[in-house]
C-alpha cells in the first residue's frame, strides 16, 4: 500500500509576526485584548488546532456569552484554521451537536455558552484531559462571578507531564471599567500573561483595510485609540453609564414566579419600540429594537442591524426578514424621501422622528433615567455605548453636548425611545373603558406641530 506523503506547512507564513510569545505561553491565564483587524481571534484558532494535534491527550472548550453566536465566529474560525493548516481531512466538524473531533485520536473541541451555566459546568470529554479553555469576546461576560463559575469547573484536575492547564481570553477593550482590566491587567500576576495587539501587526491587511484605520485616526481619535490601537476604552465622560451586557429572552420579559411557585405574568408592563438611522458609504445604516418598562425604568436592547451601502430596498428587506415590517418604526426625520420609499416598500407604519430645540440633550436625559440591559449579540450597540461621550472644551473640561461620532445606533435609540413616553402600561385584568379625554387622545394622535419644547 502506497504511503501518503506528509503535508508540510511553514507556520510563520500562515501566522505572521507579532504573536510569538502568545503562541508559546503556558501560563494559567493568557489574556489578549486588541483592536479590530489585529488577527487575535484567527491566531488563537490556528494556535489551538496546532496544539491539539501536537498534544494527543488535550481537549479544548470554547466559550462565549451566548451559545448560538459560536457558529459564525469561533466555529467558523477554527474550521478556517484547519483549512489554512491543510488538515481539514483529519477533522470531523459537526454543527448539531456543535463539536469538532480530531479523527486520529478522538480529541474534542466543545462549544458552550454562559446562557446554559449547568451544561457549562458539567462539561466532560470521553478521552484525555479538558485542559484548555478559550473565552472569545470575553468582554461580553458581564461579571467576574460568572467567569469564576467557569474557572472553578474547567479546566479541572491534574494533567500529565507535557500538558498544562490554561484559559485564554480574547476581546476588544471597550471599557476601562470592565472587571477584566481590574483582574488581569491592573495587578501583575505570575500566573497571567497579558497582551495588547492591533492592526499594525497584521501583515495580511491590504492598503484599503489600512486606509480605514488611517481615516479613523484623523476623524475619530477616541475610537481609533480603542478600535484601532486596542487601548482601554473611555473611563470618564461617557454619556450612558447605567447599562450592562446581559443575556435575556425578550419574549420572556416580565414573566416569572412568586414565592409560592405560581407563574406571574407581568409582560404587559413591557412594550417594543424601534428606531432607524440612515447611512450609506461612510456612516452605517443603524436599526435598533428595544423593550421598555416605564414602571421600573428598565430598557432592554435585544436586536440591531449595522450595515454600510444599504439601499432603501435593502433596508426594507432587512426589516421584513427580521419580522418587524408591521411595527411602528421611528426613522430619521432628515430623510423624508427615504421614509416615503420605505413605506412604499411595505414598511407602512414607519414614522419620522420628532425633532426640536435641544432635542438630542432632552432625549439623552430621558434615557439616562433608565437602567439598560444589552443583549450580547448587539455588538455594535455595546461598542457605541462604550464610546459615546460628551465633548470637551479647550481646557479639557466636559460640556453638556455629545460628540457627533460613534452615535448611529445611539441616534436610532433616541428615535425609538420617543414613543416610550406615550406608553402607559395597563394590567389587562384592570382594563376599563377609556375616559373621554383618553379616547380623544387616541383618536387625535400628537403630531410634531403639537409639540412644545424639544424632544428627539
Amino acid at each position: 500500500m502506497k504511503q501518503k506523503s506528509k503535508i508540510k506547512v511553514f507556520l510563520p507564513d500562515i501566522i505572521g509576526a507579532g504573536y510569538g510569545h502568545f503562541w508559546k505561553s503556558e501560563k494559567r491565564y493568557r489574556v489578549l485584548k486588541g483592536g479590530k483587524g489585529s488577527k487575535k481571534s484567527t491566531t488563537t484558532a490556528l494556535n489551538y488546532i496546532y496544539r491539539l494535534m501536537k498534544h494527543p491527550e488535550s481537549n479544548l472548550l470554547v466559550v462565549r456569552a451566548v451559545f448560538n453566536t459560536h457558529k459564525d465566529s469561533t466555529y467558523a474560525q477554527l474550521k478556517w484554521a484547519q483549512e489554512k493548516l491543510n488538515v481539514s481531512h483529519l477533522w470531523q466538524n459537526n454543527v448539531s451537536p456543535m463539536e469538532m473531533t480530531y479523527k486520529p485520536t478522538g480529541q474534542k473541541i466543545l462549544f458552550r455558552g454562559f446562557d446554559d451555566v449547568l451544561k457549562l459546568a458539567s462539561t466532560t470529554v470521553p478521552k484525555g484531559y479538558l485542559c484548555w479553555v478559550w473565552v472569545e469576546e470575553a468582554f461580553e461576560i458581564k461579571s467576574e462571578a460568572d467567569f469564576d463559575k467557569l474557572d472553578l469547573s474547567v479546566p479541572r484536575g491534574n494533567v500529565p507531564d507535557g500538558l498544562f492547564k490554561q484559559t485564554t481570553l480574547t476581546f476588544n477593550p471597550w471599557s476601562a471599567e470592565h472587571w477584566l482590566k481590574k483582574r488581569f491587567f491592573d495587578k501583575p500576576n505570575d500566573n497571567v500573561d497579558t497582551y495588547t495587539t492591533n492592526y499594525t501587526v497584521n501583515e495580511f491587511l491590504d492598503e484599503t483595510d489600512k486606509m480605514i484605520f488611517e481615516r479613523m485616526k484623523q476623524e475619530n481619535p477616541r475610537k481609533y485609540d480603542v478600535a484601532g490601537l486596542g487601548n482601554w476604552g473611555i473611563s470618564e465622560g461617557l454619556i450612558y453609564e447605567n447599562w450592562v451586557v446581559q443575556d435575556f429572552d425578550h419574549n420572556e420579559l416580565g414573566i416569572g414566579f412568586d414565592n409560592t411557585g405560581a407563574k406571574v405574568d407581568e409582560s404587559w408592563q413591557f412594550n417594543a419600540f424601534f428606531g432607524l438611522d440612515y447611512g450609506y458609504t461612510n456612516d452605517p445604516t443603524a436599526f435598533i429594537c428595544i423593550k421598555a418598562n416605564p414602571i421600573t425604568k428598565e430598557l432592554y436592547i435585544y436586536d440591531e442591524h449595522y450595515g454600510h451601502k444599504m439601499l432603501n430596498s435593502d433596508i426594507a428587506e432587512m426589516i421584513k426578514r427580521k419580522g418587524y415590517a408591521k411595527e411602528r418604526i421611528r426613522a430619521d426625520a432628515a430623510e423624508p424621501k427615504s421614509n416615503d420609499d420605505l413605506r412604499r416598500l411595505g414598511i407602512q407604519r414607519l414614522q419620522a422622528s420628532v425633532k426640536g430645540k435641544d432635542s438630542v440633550i432632552n432625549g439623552i436625559m430621558a434615557l439616562q433615567e433608565y437602567k439598560m440591559f444589552v443583549h450580547p449579540s448587539c455588538k455594535n450597540t455595546i461598542a457605541e455605548l462604550s464610546s459615546y461621550c460628551y465633548k470637551k472644551d479647550k481646557q479639557e473640561n466636559g460640556i453638556n453636548e455629545p460628540e457627533d461620532s460613534n452615535n448611529h445606533l445611539m441616534d436610532a435609540l433616541r428615535y425609538a425611545f420617543y414613543d416610550v413616553r406615550f406608553f402607559k402600561p395597563v394590567n389587562p385584568k384592570e382594563r376599563q373603558r377609556p375616559t373621554a379625554d383618553e379616547y380623544y387622545e387616541m383618536k387625535h394622535s400628537i403630531t410634531p406641530n403639537d409639540m412644545t419644547g424639544g424632544w428627539f
